[in-house]
């Protein structure tokens, strides 16, 4: 009997060293989601990658500006016209030259207007990528609830087997039980064991993959959230919603739109350019009698330039172009496919989990009358240990799929919600400060010079 409690006492202790930490103060879903919203660093990768594309606008308004380059030349002429004639002499000079485009095949005009089309598509990018932090960071947050409840559960069936050894020891040793029965409850234990190993295991990581996703390590955290009252009440409701504002879609509407002005840019190279340029240079000639003789000169000229052939270059990259387009045509097929997909998905696994969770409370109760049956019977002698056993893992499973169901409906709405287009900081009301995607925007449009970032950098 020592030897069997002293085998519990280190099993028990064994499972105490590798304990979950206790957290110091709670955090609702809402606040978990709002860090993730500040400070995940995909997202923060997203917005900076938004800035990025921000600067094709004022990089396409270019061609509307002059372009103004100075030169320095500084040399030396040596001449030798016959035996003792020889001379050597320095020259210098300076220029300005100015051009400034007049017509270049409404290239300036298509390519801002493709920098523009690009810039909505990125933007509705990076809604997409909102909205897969949101969900991600959600369901990190459920995955912490849900195993730390299943480390609790699986703990207190230990405790709950712990004292069926003892029992089924207890009996054996005063002949009222068999050697059977002992084995039975220790084997049972052990899987117990195992099992709780597990579940401490997935604890570890669900935290590990909360704090990648929202920044920091997670508190005393709770099921509550008011997300389902925002949910599509059917199905047909969901689809139009996620049909007609999933940013998805529309980042593919605006490269669709993309696409045809990048075959107009380029169909802009085979039709006349017209340039006026203007040119101002001073020259300083070799010492002479009279000394440095100074020559001044300014011009100005207007150039056309009528492209006659240039290799099949221009050609082969107007139909490079227009297949480009087909492609962004197909793909936002393939969107639009992607989230009514999504949409169905979500929608059945929140049907699925809805009606899980009912069956599974039902099976708790009715498992746990069982037990407390079974129980009983064996105490007069009409149940074996093996029933017992038996009775406690059914409940136990039952709790388990019961948490896990609570868990899928939680994640299913949210999941629900991204696919739909709506699990945005402004739809489900996080207290955070919003990220304004047109600030830089604004700054940069129309800006002529400048290294400096609008943030300083």
């Amino acid at each position: 009997m020592k030897r069997t409690r002293s085998w519990i006492l280190a099993a028990a202790l064994a499972s105490a060293a590798i304990a979950v930490p206790e957290a110091a103060w709670s955090q609702s879903i809402s606040e978990a989601l709002a860090k993730a919203y500040q400070d995940n660093p995909t997202l923060n990768a997203a917005r900076a990658e938004l800035r990025s594309v921000d600067e094709q606008v004022p990089q396409a308004l270019s061609g509307w500006r002059p372009q103004i380059f100075g030169s320095l030349d500084v040399g030396g002429v040596y001449s030798s016209s016959s035996p003792g004639q020889d001379s050597y002499n320095n020259t210098a000079t300076a220029a300005l030259q100015v051009s400034q485009a007049l017509f270049r095949g409404f290239r300036t005009v298509n390519s801002t207007r493709q920098a523009e089309a690009i810039v909505r598509a990125q933007r509705e990018s990076l809604r997409s990528t909102e909205q897969s932090v949101m969900n991600n960071a959600a369901t990190a947050y459920m995955d912490v609830i849900s195993s730390t409840a299943i480390v609790s559960l699986r703990r207190s069936n230990l405790k709950f087997l712990a004292e069926q050894v003892r029992a089924a020891q207890d009996r054996f040793e005063v002949g009222e039980g068999t050697r059977t029965d002992v084995s039975q409850s220790r084997a049972r234990y052990s899987e117990a064991q195992s099992a709780l190993n597990l579940a401490l295991a997935n604890v570890n990581t669900a935290r590990a993959v909360y704090r990648q996703v929202v920044g920091s390590d997670p508190k005393t955290l709770s099921a509550h959230t008011n997300i389902y009252s925002q949910l599509p009440k059917k199905l047909d409701p969901a689809l139009k919603m996620g049909a007609s504002a999933h940013p998805a879609i529309l980042s593919a509407q605006h490269l669709v739109d993309a696409g045809s002005f990048a075959v107009k840019t380029v169909e802009g190279e085979l039709l006349p350019t017209v340039t006026l340029e203007g040119n101002l240079a001073r020259q300083w000639n070799p010492p002479s009698s009279r000394g440095i003789d100074t020559v001044d000169s300014a011009s100005v000229y207007g150039r056309v330039s009528i492209p006659i052939y240039q290799g099949g270059a221009v050609s082969s990259r107007v139909r490079q172009a227009k297949e480009d387009l087909g492609r962004a045509r197909i793909q936002l097929d393939v969107a639009r496919d992607q989230v009514r997909a999504a949409i169905v998905s979500a929608w059945g696994q929140y049907q699925a989990a809805v009606a899980s969770i009912t069956a599974a409370q039902d099976a708790v109760s009715a498992n746990q009358l069982a037990l407390e049956g079974v129980i009983e019977e064996q105490r007069v002698g009409q149940r074996t240990t093996l029933d017992v056993l038996n009775a406690q893992l059914e409940l136990v499973n039952s709790r388990v799929n019961l948490i896990t169901a609570e868990r899928d409906r939680t994640v299913a709405a949210y999941a629900l919600m991204s696919a739909i287009g709506s699990l945005t900081a402004d739809k489900i009301g996080l207290a955070v400060a919003r990220y304004d995607d047109k600030k830089h925007y604004k700054k940069v449009r129309n800006s002529w010079f400048g290294l400096t970032t609008p943030d300083g950098r």
